[in-house]
This record gives structure tokens, sequence and C-alpha cells, in this order.
């Protein structure tokens, strides 16, 4: 911990961070045992399985030692390997968790694997499909049945506790067009999944709410630069908008933030950015700075980056659904 950040007491939670093998789901399952919380921590990359099943990115983390890190942190990190595509392995999972510890009070999805399908530059008309339906299996069904088979444990839990959470990871925290059509499609997607879900969850006492890093300092990024953690600054001389860039951890503790929050219910449906949150919450980075993207691309763009906001949500309440059936569901 940063000597100048001081975790909410979560000890007593139990949170499952899916897809926690690297980038943002490792920090974000390392910001909950800073709390304190007890963690599952799930994904394909496991050292049980390196030599045999691997997830798509074939890279070396595991959820193993992800699992190490929050209980170094001072939580109770459970590794488990899960293919989230795999309804059956997804189901077998809620089942444990409820037999091991009863509840569940968070869950974060942040399944993605979509690197080895990105094909930037291309047009939608020349992209591979079987690629960008690769994509949307793994980035975007897998968080719809994760979330379909948590939601049970989730409202039973809630109705003993001061409510559930689920967060949606995404990337940008607006409807802009991201560069690639099945990307563009996967990272909306999730953000519009968090609303209607926050709607039918409306009465179950379980917020749901998206929430997006900035420029992402996670191990694929300081491999891309030739970096480390301890010299990642001399990435900005390359690209001088990494001096913006934060550790995966700032994004968790936007989730640490916000499931200590009496009042997020609030924020249901919504989606935030970890630069947003650290506005309002006060938390820093690992390192004890505040990185602002949002910040840094209005001075350097200018205003192009336009998050959702009041207005925009005012076209997604109301509608023919509320009119006919109000009380539903």
């Amino acid at each position: 911990m940063s000597p100048s950040y001081t975790p909410p007491n979560m000890r007593g939670k139990v949170a499952l961070v899916a897809g926690a093998s690297r980038g943002a789901g490792r920090g974000i399952a390392v910001a909950l045992g800073e709390a304190g919380a007890t963690v599952y921590c799930t994904g394909r990359s496991s050292r049980a399985t390196r030599n045999s099943t691997r997830s798509a990115s074939m890279r070396l983390e595991t959820v193993e030692e992800t699992a190490e890190r929050v209980t170094l942190r001072g939580g109770l990190g459970i590794p488990a390997f899960v293919d989230h595509t795999n309804r059956g392995a997804v189901q077998m999972l809620m089942a444990r968790i409820e037999k091991e510890h009863g509840k569940l009070d968070i869950l974060v999805n942040n399944i993605w694997g979509g690197d080895p399908f990105l094909e930037f530059g291309k047009p939608f008309w020349q992209l591979d499909l079987p690629k960008g339906f690769q994509m949307m299996e793994g980035a975007l069904y897998t968080h719809i049945i994760t979330c379909h088979f948590a939601a049970p444990l989730l409202i039973e839990s809630a109705k003993k506790s001061s409510g559930g959470l689920i967060v949606e990871v995404t990337d940008g925290d607006s409807y802009q067009y991201r560069g690639n059509l099945f990307y563009d499609l996967v990272k909306t997607s999730v953000i519009r999944m968090a609303f209607a879900m926050a709607r039918e969850l409306r009465r179950k006492n379980v917020t749901v709410l998206a929430l997006t890093p900035g420029f992402l300092r996670s191990e694929v990024m300081l491999e891309h630069f030739g970096v480390t953690e301890a010299n990642w600054r001399e990435a900005a001389k390359k690209d001088p908008n990494f001096e913006q860039s934060e550790t995966p951890l700032y994004c968790g503790r936007a989730v640490v933030a916000l499931a200590a929050d009496p009042h997020i219910a609030k924020k249901s449906g919504r989606v935030f950015s970890s630069w947003g949150l650290s506005d309002e919450y006060g938390f820093c980075d690992a390192d004890g700075r505040k990185p602002h993207w949002g910040s840094h691309a209005k001075k350097k763009y200018g205003d192009v980056m336009r998050p959702c906001d009041e207005g925009f949500y005012l076209y997604w309440t109301g509608g023919m659904v509320d009119s006919i059936s109000p009380n539903w569901p």
C-alpha cells in the first residue's frame, strides 16, 4: 500500500473477479485483498494447465499468482481455473462459492482474451469473421454467462447485507467509435449490459455499473514498450501519453471505493472511469499519483472524450416497457 492510501475495511466480503490472471482483473483482485476481502480469482491461465490448456493470449501470468498477491496484501486469495465460455464450469464455480462461503457480495467481470483477434486498421468488410466472433464469445458472452449464474447468489446474499455489486469492466466511458467493429460492439455492449441488468435488479438490492481504466500500464503494455514497472517512465520518451498511464491497481481501488460507498445504488446502470472516481473518492495509484486520463486527453486532443452524462442517460430511461409494465421486474 502507498503511504497516502488507507483502504476501507472489506473484511468479511466475498468477491469474484472473473478474468483475474493479469491486467485490470489482477489489479482489482489485489485491491480487494488490500481491503481484506476474500477474492476468488478466475481465468484460463493456470499453473496446473500451463502445458496443456492455455488462454488465447498464451501468456505466463496465472490465477494462482494473482491469488497469492491478494493474500500477501491482507485478503484471502482463492485461485480457480475456469473457462467462462463453459456454462457448466461457471455454474460449478457458483456452487463452490456458495458451499465454501455461503454468499457472494461482489462480482467483477473483466474477462477479455481478445488481443489475438484484434484487427485494427481494417473496415468491417475486410475483417476475419471467425476472429471477430471469437472475440465476442470470449469477451461478451462470457460476461452474460457469468452474470446469469452469479445473479441468484448475489440476490440471496444481498438480502442479508448492505447490498450486492456487479462491475462490468470496459474500455471508455462513452459511446464513441472504438476503431474496430467487433471491439466497438464488445466494449459498448458491456456498458449497455450494466444498464439492462441494473434495470432488472433494481428491486433486488444489487447495483450494476460499468468501469473503464485509463491508459492501463498492464503487463502487456509494459512489454510492448520494453520497460518494467520500475522504469516505466522511460516509455514516455516513445509515447508521451504514457506519462498519464495508470497501474491496474488504480482501477482496483476504484472498485473498492465503489463497494464501500453506502450510496452506491445511485450509480446503478451507469459507466464510470478510474480517474473520475479518484476525483470523487480521493484514492491514489500505487505510487501515490492520481493519473487523470480524461484531463490529459482534453489538453492534448481537445474536447474529444465525451463521457455519458445526465442528458445521455435520460434517453435510456422510460420507454414502452416501463409504460406497459411499470412494475416489472
